[in-house]
């Protein structure tokens, strides 16, 4: 799955635009490797770290959503890792 889909999908961000620009920023890591595009394969099991609303988030990939559903459905598809400060 793309990754500036996972992050719509799974809600992490509010549009598909926000979600790419996200992706595109270069700031996005996949499993420690950095990731400046918004078509980068995203896998179950894989650990995205990426800055959004000025705070280092870090999700491991338990699911790939089929759609972009309710809040509790795009919530169960990550599991929030607790960043270093």
């Amino acid at each position: 799955m793309r990754l500036d889909r996972f992050l719509w999908f799974a809600r992490v961000a509010k549009t598909r635009s926000a979600a790419q620009a996200i992706a595109a920023d270069g700031r996005v890591r996949i499993d420690g490797r950095a990731v400046d595009r918004a078509h980068a394969a995203v896998r179950i099991g894989n650990v995205l770290t990426f800055i959004c609303n000025g705070r280092v988030r870090v999700l491991r990939v338990a699911a790939l959503p089929p759609r972009r559903g309710p809040p509790p459905e795009g919530r169960a598809c990550y599991d929030e890792i607790e960043a270093a400060p």
